[in-house]
């Protein structure tokens, strides 16, 4: 049964002021349609609550509780500063609804939209799957990922910065794109050129799948890390790799960058690194060291090999 109720409001004046203070509204069972519908909406809780086909329908709202709403308009959360969506129902003509916000919270969300998460401040992903990912968490700040599965993501995370990552599944290219500050731990990335020009990245206990990882990146460190794709890891600087494996596939590896590097198992090739050390626990197949090598040129390699 639909129902709109409204809780604990009070408000002073006079010499108290206040005005207002514990307002509360909560919305059941209702639908919406047409173009801001619940614009400037604040302090309220939604539940089973449809948002039809429209424009901005909860835009420059604030404290906004949603459970088990199905989104299918654009533009939802704009401007919308703290809110949860739970168990809630992004459709895929719910496109670019969380934009330009701050503290938002998604749980167990199903979301089919593209283009979500532009420009925001503090972000939450948790036991979330997107189906429909591309070009979706861009120029955003402060972000915690946390059981999700990211799908058709190319470009996911493009120059977003202070990122905290946990059990992750993504599937797309060019992930985190001149990102700085990113954590990324038990997570699987099939994602070509991923990490391009990012800047202070740890990567723990991952496997990375997809050619060209992480050029011209800075400060990168991968631990316990399985990465497959061919001619990984080039142009790096400060590049840390300890305990990693590599794949077949993975050759041309290291050109022109500086890393300290302790790899477990069989490498293909390894091509002009610029300076450093690299101590492989396995057979080396190829060392490339020619006249097309940067200075300083003083990268060492050692091959151990087990007795």
């Amino acid at each position: 049964m639909a129902s709109v109720s409204l809780k604990h409001i009070y408000k002073k004046y006079a010499g108290g002021v206040t005005a207002v203070s514990d307002f509360n509204l909560e919305i059941k069972d209702k639908e919406f349609g047409g173009e801001r519908p619940l614009y400037a909406l604040h302090d309220a809780r939604l539940e089973r609550v449809t948002i039809h086909v429209g424009e901005s329908s909860i835009k420059e709202s604030g404290n906004i509780e949603a459970y088990d709403c199905t989104f299918q308009g654009k533009y939802v959360f704009w401007e919308c500063r703290k809110f949860l969506a739970q168990d809630c129902r992004f459709d895929a003509s719910a496109r670019s609804s969380l934009w330009y916000s701050e503290n938002g919270r998604l749980v167990r969300c199903h979301v089919d939209a593209p283009k979500m998460f532009r420009r925001m401040q503090g972000i939450e992903l948790q036991d979330c799957h997107f189906t429909d990912a591309q070009e979706t968490l861009w120029d955003c700040n402060g972000v915690d990922i946390k059981n999700c599965l990211i799908e058709n993501a190319d470009y996911f995370g493009m120059h977003t910065d202070n990122v905290r990552i946990d059990n992750l599944h993504l599937e797309g290219n060019y992930g985190f794109q001149y990102s700085r500050n990113v954590e990324i731990k038990n997570s699987l990335l099939n994602s070509k050129d991923a990490l391009w020009d990012s800047e202070n990245v740890t990567i723990t206990d991952c496997e990375i799948n997809g050619e060209y990882l992480a050029w011209y990146s800075r400060g990168l460190t991968l631990v316990r890390c399985h990465i497959t794709g061919e001619q990984p890891l080039c142009y790096c600087e400060d590049l840390t790799l300890v305990d990693c494996t590599f794949g077949a596939d993975a050759n041309l590896m290291l050109e022109h960058s500086t890393v300290r590097a302790s790899i477990k198992g069989d490498v293909t090739s390894i091509k002009n690194p610029t300076s450093g050390s690299i101590t492989v626990a396995g057979h080396i197949g190829e060392i490339i060291i020619d006249q097309n090598r940067k200075a300083p040129a003083d990268c060492t390699i050692h091959e151990l090999h087990a007795e």
